[in-house]
C-alpha cells in the first residue's frame, strides 16, 4: 500500500491545497493531512479549527484523513507507516526551500518527497495572502474551497 503524508499548517486549508490534495489521492492508496505543530508560528486558527475546516473538505473520502503532530514530519511519517510525503511546489523559491528538506529526509530516513506542481490557477494562492484578506475584510471566496469559506463566513460574522 502507498501511503503519504502531506503535512502543512493548511491556516487556512486553500485551493491550491486542495489541488495537490485531489492529484495525491491519484497517486497514492492513502492520503493524511499532518497539520504540524509549530510553537514558533503564530497561527490565525487553532489545530481544532483547521482539523474542521479540512474536514469539510474530505468529507467521505475513505482515501483521506486528517491529524495533527508534533515534532519531525519524518517521525509522524513512520508513526503512520507511510513512505511518502508529498510536497505542493508554486515557484523555484518553494523548490528551492523543499528541496533542502526532502534531502536531509531523506539522509535521515527512507522517506521519498513527491513534489508537485501546483496547477497555474492555484500557483498565486498562500494561506498568508488568505489570512490577509481575511483580517483587512477582504474577498477570499475564490482562495478556500467552498465548505471553507461558509465556515468562516458563518464564525467570522459571530
Amino acid at each position: 500500500m502507498r501511503k503519504a503524508i502531506f503535512p502543512g499548517t493548511f491556516d487556512p486549508f486553500t485551493k491550491g491545497h486542495q489541488d495537490i490534495l485531489k492529484r495525491s489521492i491519484t497517486i497514492f492508496d492513502e492520503v493524511v493531512i499532518g497539520i504540524g505543530l509549530n510553537g514558533n508560528k503564530k497561527t490565525m486558527f487553532n489545530v481544532n479549527e483547521r482539523i474542521e475546516q479540512i474536514k469539510s473538505v474530505i468529507h467521505g473520502n475513505k482515501k483521506v484523513s486528517v491529524k495533527s503532530y508534533k515534532g519531525l514530519t519524518i517521525n509522524f511519517c513512520n508513526d503512520e507507516s507511510a513512505n511518502f510525503i508529498v510536497r505542493g511546489v508554486r515557484n523555484t523559491g518553494d523548490f528551492e526551500f523543499e528541496k533542502a528538506i526532502a534531502r536531509t529526509n531523506r539522509m535521515l530516513s527512507k522517506i521519498e518527497t513527491i513534489f508537485l506542481l501546483t496547477s497555474a490557477k492555484t500557483s498565486f494562492i498562500s494561506s498568508s495572502i488568505v489570512r490577509e484578506l481575511i483580517l483587512n475584510n477582504g474577498d477570499y471566496k475564490n482562495l478556500v474551497p467552498k465548505t471553507i469559506y461558509e465556515i468562516l463566513l458563518k464564525n467570522h460574522s459571530k
